[in-house]
């Protein structure tokens, strides 16, 4: 029995004491009630508040309306004791059967174990990484490749329908400083002052005359936009190959140009829109959002007076054009110098007629700073002084490196050691966790080789060790924690429950009593076969888990 079975149970028995006129709950019975692990394994396998949470609306007190829900709860199915502590508390204790059919239905659901309906029919937009196609991806675009990555694995595994989004500021002065720069290198000449100075530059270079040796007899105006446009392809390539190969990956990759494209027009719709909301207004020859209206701290332009739309024209243009393609919420994951656009964008959302608690969400990445030998990590003279992204893979490697981004809240000022994070040891938390599966994976080979087949049906309530029920009710878990990460955008949940359950299925290895292979010349007996289902299922929640967070789940190790 997993929690929510549990709550379910408690559910009905709501439902049971008003059908019978013995409970009034003037809002209804709820549809689910809260049910953890508590910390105090005396206390039973799992609790509830639900009578402190209900007695008021119900006219009673939490404590008598506590022996109600008790009484009906130890006649369902699966329940063996439930225990009233302190003003009301129900401590619960499930038959052994029930507890250890949660292996069984692990096993049957393999992959979509933890998944859950939580946000079903919800359509979110999660745009994590704006990056000008200028230059290598740097540290800061790495935290937000992992944590954007994994709030869209863990939004996706609660039901919602989600779409990962790059906006590419392939528009502005700076891509023409980045043609101007190749150019100058393939040319002899020095690179502008405020153009782009990383070796990568002479590379890109080299590439764009060997592809087109003739780019260099171009007119002047036509040869700079070739050059822009011909290292703009190769640096946007490359971040994209580079993303992939770190287990990132997007469904659009969204241009700026296109928001000012003639044809799609999309930045002119936007202000007509804006203007039928009755938020814009003309001042000095300039257009302006009144975003004052809605608790930023100063209006804004959109259209200056010498006509050239401002960054935020583009921005809002880029919200609107999220909305029409239907997304019921747009998550935007920013760096740690954005905390200014929390209230612009939120009054950007309002402007355009759009409720900025229900349709909008900004989150906030703080810095990462790299330690290697005591000493923060070099800066890239290939990359142009920024700690790239390629080079943090090729030194740290991608398992590690993410596993370790993602184990922290988004909003955590993160120093890393690279020895730490790449040692091969238990006092490493990916390596822990990724050991542990390993373990499983032997153990069923172990299994397979003395001919232990995963069986058929199995009596669960051989699971009736204190190890097991300890293992059992770690699992059951998986499910209820993904749908707090996803709800509350925090995927490190998954990494530190990930963490626990390794330790529990460890002492769980190490107790003789849970020995799941026979020993010596000891026939298979069904004990020994529950437990193989028991280990199919850690192995199960320990891949499902690393999958989330973009993780391999190695074998051998």
């Amino acid at each position: 029995m997993n929690p929510a079975q549990l709550s379910a149970t408690v559910v009905d028995a709501l439902a049971s004491l008003v059908d019978q006129g013995a409970l009034t709950l003037p809002d209804g019975v709820p549809a689910e009630v809260t049910v953890e692990r508590p910390r105090d394994k005396s206390h039973g396998d799992y609790a509830t508040n639900v009578a402190l949470q209900l007695a008021k609306k119900a006219g009673t007190n939490p404590r008598a309306l506590a022996e109600l829900v008790a009484e009906r709860l130890r006649a369902s199915d699966g329940v063996a004791q439930v225990d009233i502590a302190g003003p009301g508390f129900l401590n619960i204790t499930v038959e052994a059967g029930a507890q250890g059919q949660v292996a069984a239905d692990i096993v049957a659901a393999g992959a979509s174990y933890g998944h859950t309906e939580t946000l079903a029919g919800q359509k979110i937009n999660v745009e994590f990484i704006s990056a000008n196609p200028t230059g290598p991806l740097h540290l800061g675009h790495t935290r937000w490749a992992v944590l954007g990555d994994a709030i869209g694995r863990v939004l996706s595994a609660a039901g919602a329908t989600v779409t990962r989004e790059f906006y590419i500021n392939d528009r502005g002065n700076q891509m023409n400083l980045f043609g101007a720069s190749i150019q100058a290198v393939a040319l002899g000449e020095p690179v502008p002052d405020d153009g782009y100075h990383g070796d990568y530059v002479g590379d890109l270079a080299q590439q764009v005359v060997a592809a087109d040796p003739g780019i260099l007899d171009l007119p002047a105006d036509e040869r700079l936009v070739a050059f822009r446009e011909a290292g703009y392809a190769l640096q946007l390539a490359e971040q994209q190959e580079q993303l992939a190969g770190f287990q990132t990956h997007f469904d659009v990759w969204f241009s700026e140009r296109s928001l000012h494209d003639a044809a799609a027009d999309d930045v002119a719709a936007a202000v007509e829109k804006l203007r039928s909301q009755g938020h814009l207004f003309d001042a000095d020859g300039a257009l302006w959002m009144r975003t004052t209206d809605f608790d930023d701290d100063k209006d804004r332009v959109l259209i200056r007076s010498n006509g050239e739309l401002t960054y935020f024209a583009s921005d809002t243009a880029y919200y609107v054009n999220k909305r029409e393609r239907g997304f019921d919420r747009c998550i935007y994951l920013l760096g740690a110098d954005h905390h200014g656009y929390v209230n612009r964008l939120r009054a950007m959302a309002a402007c355009a007629g759009d409720d900025p608690d229900n349709n909008i969400e900004v989150l906030i990445g703080q810095l990462v700073k790299i330690l290697q030998d005591g000493e923060e990590l070099r800066l890239s003279k290939r990359a142009g002084n920024i700690v790239a992204l390629q080079e943090l893979v090729d030194v740290i490697g991608v398992d590690a490196l993410r596993y370790s981004l993602a184990r922290y809240p988004a909003d955590s000022p993160l120093v890393l050691d690279v020895a730490e994070i790449t040692r091969a040891s238990n006092d490493n938390p990916v390596h822990y966790v990724q050991y542990a599966h390993a373990r499983t994976c032997r153990m069923m080979a172990n299994a397979d080789d003395l001919g232990m087949a995963l069986p058929a049906d199995f009596d669960p309530a051989l699971l009736a060790h204190e190890r097991d029920r300890d293992l059992l009710r770690a699992l059951a878990e998986f499910p209820r924690v993904v749908a707090s990460a996803a709800e509350l955008r925090e995927p490190h949940r998954v990494a530190r429950y990930l963490e626990d359950t390794a330790a529990t299925f460890n002492r769980w290895y190490d107790t003789k009593e849970c020995r799941m292979l026979p020993q010596g010349d000891e026939p298979v007996t069904p004990a020994n076969e529950a437990r193989l289902v028991l280990v199919v299922a850690s192995r199960t929640v320990l891949a499902n888990g690393l999958g989330l967070l973009g993780v391999s789940a190695p074998e051998r190790m």
